[in-house]
């Protein structure tokens, strides 16, 4: 009976230890690089996440205010404390070649 103890724990201790070694190893492995977002697309996605291309500006009273480049154009979105919302563009025509 001695002998059938010792073997049983034997072969617990090997899966124990094989379980061990295959979650380390695939720890170990690297992750997959992210893809970056087309161009054209008006967000990126981070952590998972929708995220709007542009540096937006977001001030304590809740308004905030983003400028996006497409181009040669600027685009500027604006919105205030009080929700109002305001959209411009300007675009600055190329250099003459």
């Amino acid at each position: 009976m001695k002998l059938n103890a010792r073997k049983a724990l034997m072969m617990g201790a090997a899966a124990c230890f094989a379980a061990t070694a295959f979650a380390t190893a695939s720890q170990a492995q690297p992750r997959p690089q992210v893809q970056q977002t087309p161009k054209s697309w008006s967000y990126e996605i981070q952590d998972g996440k929708r995220v709007p291309k542009g540096n937006r500006v977001t001030n304590p009273d809740g308004s905030w205010r983003e400028e996006l480049k497409q181009g040669n154009c600027v685009t500027i979105k604006e919105r205030s404390a009080t929700g109002e919302y305001k959209e411009s563009r300007q675009c600055n025509p190329g250099k003459p070649g």
